[in-house]
């Protein structure tokens, strides 16, 4: 099964994540190994973009959120584990012989 958001096909989920915000996930939580330069200006585009779209983190709550809710069930498969039957001891005592 294929799926496309605005007409773009998303295949891992960070492309679902990109698609639905719009921006690449790095300009959000960055890259391992990015210079203190690099990072300035991540978050400085950051920053402009916020400044753009100021409702942008309530819909990505609200995305991640709906998200959570459809596919719970997938998400947190949980399964009860079975309790262990404990053995009680008697409490008589054989006499020793």
């Amino acid at each position: 099964m294929r799926s496309y958001i605005n007409g773009r096909r998303a295949v891992t989920s960070n492309d679902f994540v990109e698609l639905a915000l719009g921006t690449p996930v790095e300009l959000w939580l960055g890259v391992e190994g990015e210079s203190e330069m690099e990072r300035a200006a991540r978050l400085d585009a950051a920053r402009d973009i916020l400044a753009e779209n100021p409702g942008m983190p309530d819909d990505a709550i609200r995305i991640a959120a709906c998200a959570i809710e459809d596919h719970a069930a997938e998400l947190f498969n949980v399964v009860a584990l079975a309790r262990p039957v404990s053995r009680r001891r008697s409490a008589r005592k054989e006499a020793a012989a």
